[in-house]
């Protein structure tokens, strides 16, 4: 009967008008940064729709975290006889200059991996460090943060990030630095990042004012037959060069699809669901990092998979980013065949999303994304001013949830046996993905 039930509530999954009008709904809020009002009118409208979604009460976890906010960004080319404003972003959190700005040479480290910035190691003390954008969601990418570390580490007195596509202006992004030291960032468009390639000098000027600050998480729970909990999530805050459509209103909104569809089915599953929706992720996945390390190890133990959706729609292609866990690969590929939807895999954890808090304390998770390894889909845009919801085909929501709800319907449901076995073996883990 139950299983009947499931099949029944999936099916109008994809007749569900709702889901395309909340990422629209979302968009029209804005880029929802952190501590702007965007992020905030996110908050009051999330939890609204959660709990309508949901039927439960939705509590509001608080996050301690550095607030940063911007009041002046600018990035010049220095020429003999005058500068040249480019387009710029400043990284969020990033070091502050004063008006004064910080000056110097620029070093060209192409991508800016290990292997370019270990070629130019004797070049960069002094200097400023300028690296590509590249596309994020692929198996070689390396994050813009490690690229700044790397700059910080060989004595760099600023970084900058440049577009990865010509004519969509800057990029955004985090410094990752959370109020500690660190160096001015910026993105700056493909066209700058061409100006200041052959070596010229360059000043950074970032004013920002800096401060505690606290954001909310929002958490909805719709009990199950024992105390035992699958996880969905996805993060509310994005960047405000554009509406952050696909990072990560696409989430959200495949979210609250998911748990209208399952919220009645819910107390005759074996698990219960939780839904969590974090804030502060693009400030190096602060929310999550906060909730997970409030969890008492007995309460983690009752956490049997975390089902995290980041950027699941702008592509038709969907893949799993599995943490290492060899047992949620098995389990992911099961329903791939049984529903007819294909799930690429990719086993080795990714800090890219808030899935990796939890599998660093020991929890099975994966993060659900659109794209991955496919360069030319509309992925490309995420973190510049064109993440926007034209971007997002109808089509490609209603896959994602109707993947999803699979995935979370049958975590809930699953044997004791068979949920202890998303853990895999070591053995197990030394395994390439089929």
């Amino acid at each position: 009967m139950i299983e009947t039930r499931i099949a029944e509530s999936l099916g109008l999954l994809w007749l569900d008008g709702g889901l395309h009008g909340d990422l629209l709904s979302l968009c029209t809020l804005g880029g929802r940064l952190s501590g702007t009002q965007s992020e905030r009118a996110a908050v009051d409208w999330l939890e609204k729709r959660l709990a309508d979604a949901s039927g439960q009460a939705v509590r509001r976890h608080p996050v301690a975290y550095a607030g940063w906010r911007s009041k002046r960004c600018t990035v010049e080319r220095i020429g003999a006889s005058r500068a040249d404003l480019l387009q710029a972003q400043p990284l969020v959190g990033s070091h502050v200059t004063g008006a004064r700005g910080a000056t110097a040479e620029v070093v060209d480290l192409g991508r800016g991996t290990p292997e370019d910035f270990a070629a130019h190691a004797a070049a960069l003390r002094g200097r400023i460090a300028l690296v590509r954008h590249e596309y994020m969601f692929a198996s070689g990418h390396v994050h813009r943060r490690r690229k700044m570390q790397m700059a910080m580490d060989h004595g760099a007195v600023g970084f900058l990030i440049g577009a990865h596509l010509p004519g969509i202006g800057p990029v955004a992004g985090s410094s990752g630095r959370a109020g500690g030291p660190g160096i001015p960032g910026a993105g700056i468009s493909h066209e700058s990042a061409t100006l200041l390639a052959d070596g010229a000098r360059a000043r950074i000027i970032i004013e920002a004012e800096e401060g505690a600050a606290s954001a909310d998480n929002l958490i909805a729970e719709i009990p199950g037959e024992t105390d035992s909990w699958v996880v969905l999530s996805a993060h509310i805050d994005g960047h405000d060069l554009a509406a952050s459509a696909m990072d990560n209103a696409s989430g959200l909104a495949v979210v609250l699809a998911v748990t209208r569809a399952l919220a009645p089915l819910v107390p005759h599953f074996r698990r219960g669901l939780r839904v969590a929706l974090f804030n502060v992720e693009e400030w190096a996945l602060t929310g999550s990092k906060a909730y997970v390390e409030g969890l008492s190890q007995a309460d983690r133990d009752r956490i049997v998979l975390n089902v995290n959706l980041d950027s699941v729609a702008g592509s038709t292609k969907l893949s799993a980013l599995t943490s290492g866990f060899a047992g949620v690969e098995a389990f992911l590929s099961q329903i791939a065949a049984s529903c007819g939807m294909p799930i690429g895999l990719h086993r080795p954890l990714m800090v890219n999303s808030d899935h990796a808090n939890f599998a660093a304390a020991g929890i099975p998770a994966f993060r659900l994304v659109a794209g991955f390894d496919q360069p030319g889909s509309n992925l490309r845009y995420v973190l510049t001013p064109a993440d926007t919801a034209d971007k997002i085909a109808a089509t490609e929501l209603k896959a994602a949830a109707l993947f999803t709800a699979h995935a979370v319907a049958r975590a809930c449901t699953a044997s004791d046996s068979r949920a202890a076995s998303f853990r895999g073996t070591p053995a197990d883990a030394a395994r390439p993905p089929s």
